[in-house]
């Protein structure tokens, strides 16, 4: 598999219903529907509640603005452009406020319970089972990939305003500013990340069945307003 390429610029950007800000869906695997992870770029207007999703985890981090203050199952978060992103629980109440006007963000979802765990249905509860991370790179960060048996993994970085470079083994690619790139990665690949500021995200998909059902089911809707942000 090839880089896949997606900048910010290209895609239509969807407004919330409550109006409160928009969501660029970058990506979303195996499909926007039917997604097992997603990646997106939200630009947040007004303070709000996140939309609830069960058996997600979220990953979160301030772009541009002057930054957000998540409440997280009752506990105060300050994120800025300066933070680390953070990891939470998308089941569990989860409030936006706005430090000090609108904030652009960068969201990763990843269902880690199972596509079918949440619905109670058996023979897909063990299917496309993720797992993930997301790191701040301001130099350059450097994986080798270990790839498990009936396991995927993406390597993804999205450069901010001054771009990146992204090598895999020995193939570069640049990154321009505002712009998502990423690739499957087999055991033992290596891919470095050269930039004053983007964010890396690796995901692993293991993809263990149940029963007979190979059926990605929907995932379920979110509960409130908020678009999933």
């Amino acid at each position: 598999m090839a880089w896949q390429v997606i900048h910010l610029a290209d895609v239509a950007p969807t407004p919330w219903k409550n109006g409160g800000g928009t969501t660029r869906e970058l990506v979303a695997w195996p499909d926007a529907e039917q997604w097992v992870w997603r990646l997106s770029v939200a630009e947040v207007a007004q303070s709000g509640p996140f939309s609830r999703f069960d058996g997600v985890q979220r990953w979160f981090a301030v772009l541009g603005g002057a930054g957000v203050a998540l409440t997280h199952n009752g506990v105060w978060h300050a994120l800025t452009v300066d933070s680390a992103p953070f990891c939470f629980d998308g089941g569990l109440p989860t409030a936006c406020d706005l430090i000090n006007g609108a904030t652009q963000d960068l969201n990763l979802m990843i269902r880690v319970a199972g596509i079918g765990a949440e619905l109670g249905v058996a023979d897909v509860a063990d299917q496309a089972r993720a797992s993930g991370t997301m790191a701040r790179v301001r130099g350059s960060a450097t994986i080798v990939s270990s790839v498990f048996q009936n396991t995927t993994k993406v390597v993804a970085a999205y450069a901010l305003s001054t771009g990146a470079a992204a090598r895999f083994n020995d193939e570069n690619m640049p990154i321009l500013p505002q712009s998502l790139v990423w690739r499957s990665v087999a055991a033992h690949d290596v891919v470095q990340i050269v930039a004053e500021d983007a964010l890396l995200i690796e995901i692993e998909v293991a993809h263990h069945f149940a029963g007979s059902s190979t059926q990605v089911r929907p995932a379920p809707a979110a509960t409130d307003s908020q678009s999933p942000l």
